[in-house]
């Protein structure tokens, strides 16, 4: 028996679970397609967990409600602190000062502490901004730990085909583009990844290059492996990794560091991630659902958020400020 069908096993399903289970309130997980994996847009997260930095262009409960998403995920799986270093090359540092207007938590960094915080790229960049507050966590290995944490506690996914509306009892509908039908107005984003290895590489902290047509974020994954990201591309493509989306990203890249250019492609991904017009993500209440979505490029992020928000008002009926009008 359970007290609240979860449709969807990604980020955000999977942190509704968790936050049901601890409103007291049993939850049944179901996604045809089973645990998270390459099906999914969480599989493709970056995994920065940089609330200051997206306040660059988000609005202001992303900050909110982001900053405390570290301390969260750290109940679950390993976080790394290290926090964000922005950078930008010479000819667009233009585009670091409107960054440092936009956002708040940061320190300016010349030539000498940038290379103290990333001594390999010494002489390469010649000022920045660094967000100490911020954190990063792998997010395949953080999908796994916290299916393993809802498993310890009976709640398993189970691969069974179910619509919000074969249900009786309360749903959050956690389904990403796959419940456009249900929200109009949720839009698709393309995004791309590339996985390289660089081993001659050393970086210990998520680097962002500001770049008026080709922005870049570098995440390590450790062991010479870096997640680079990412297109923003209006778009419901589903296809591959464009020759064009590549060449932009290993370019922005190259100009970071040049010695990603010897560096070993892993995997080329794309994914759709669900947005609302305003670009934040919120829950919709239709009937007796709960549609979690529009998470865009902040899943890890704000997923924690939105499931306390859900869970919270199946327990107690009290709505939160991410909750919006239908």
């Amino acid at each position: 028996m359970s007290d609240v069908t979860i449709i969807g096993a990604g980020v955000a399903g999977l942190w509704a679970a968790r936050a049901c289970l601890a409103q007291g309130l049993r939850p049944r997980l179901v996604d045809r397609k089973g645990t998270p994996g390459p099906h999914g847009c969480s599989w493709w997260a970056g995994g920065m967990l940089a609330p200051l930095c997206e306040g660059a262009l988000s609005e202001p409960a992303v900050v909110t409600h982001g900053r405390r998403a570290a301390a969260l995920w750290g109940e679950v799986t390993e976080v790394t602190h290290r926090g964000t270093l922005v950078l930008a090359p010479e000819r667009d540092r233009a585009e670091l000062q409107r960054f440092a207007a936009r956002t708040e938590g940061h320190s300016a960094c010349d030539a000498e502490a940038v290379a103290e915080c990333e001594p390999d790229l010494a002489g390469r960049h010649r000022r920045g901004l660094f967000f100490a507050e911020e954190a990063h966590l792998n997010p395949r290995q953080a999908l796994y730990d916290l299916s393993q944490t809802l498993i310890a506690q009976g709640v398993k996914v189970e691969t069974t085909a179910l619509a919000p509306r074969q249900i009786a009892g309360p749903v959050i509908d956690c389904r990403g583009m796959v419940a456009r039908d249900a929200l109009p107005g949720l839009r698709a984003v393309r995004g791309e990844m590339i996985l390289l290895r660089a081993p001659d590489v050393t970086l210990t902290r998520p680097i962002r290059l500001l770049h008026p047509r080709h922005p870049l974020y570098v995440v390590p994954r450790g062991d010479g492996i870096y997640m680079l990201g990412a297109t923003q591309i209006e778009s419901a493509s589903r296809s591959g990794m464009t020759a064009r989306s590549a060449l932009e990203l290993l370019s922005a890249a190259y100009a970071l560091d040049p010695r990603f250019a010897e560096g070993e492609i892993i995997e080329m991904g794309a994914d759709l991630r669900p947005a609302f017009a305003d670009n934040l993500p919120g829950i919709v209440q239709r009937g007796a659902v709960l549609h979690l979505n529009g998470l865009f490029r902040h899943g890890f992020l704000m997923a924690p958020a939105l499931a306390e928000q859900a869970a919270g008002f199946l327990a107690t009926a009290t709505t939160g400020d991410l909750f919006r009008e239908d």
